[in-house]
């Protein structure tokens, strides 16, 4: 359904570290390289780290109104565990350790996960093949 997801951030060099770990851990490749940005592709579906000239703030806010987080499906369990232990040494740190891994409730096992400038990620686990 989507066909690619735009990201302005405050420090490019930054956003490449952790989103572009997560990306490529992920299954996704690099796709695109320009100046200020950065995008990652996997299928027909990509994301894209920017930090625009056109920036009209310095910081990004996950509880002001527009986009909270991005869900990620993952396959299983260990797969989800061991990207939360490899994350911190990526620029991301887990998001409500003392309700992890069902913050999200007793039948979503998932992690949420949040970069050094705010962005948030769910990590959500899947049975391989699951539908959506």
């Amino acid at each position: 359904m989507l066909h690619h997801l735009e990201l302005w951030v405050p420090d490019l060099p930054r956003a490449e570290k952790s989103f572009g770990w997560l990306l490529g851990a992920l299954g996704c490749t690099p796709y695109q390289h320009w100046e200020h940005g950065r995008s990652w592709r996997l299928g027909g579906f990509y994301v894209v780290v920017e930090q625009s000239p056109a920036l009209t703030g310095g910081t990004h806010e996950r509880c002001r109104p527009g986009m909270n987080h991005v869900a990620f499906r993952v396959e299983g369990r260990a797969a989800v565990d061991s990207l939360v232990a490899e994350a911190p040494a990526h620029g991301w740190r887990l998001l409500f350790p003392d309700r992890h891994p069902y913050a999200g409730g007793a039948d979503h096992y998932a992690a949420y996960l949040e970069n050094e400038d705010g962005f948030e990620v769910e990590l959500v686990a899947v049975a391989a093949g699951e539908a959506p």
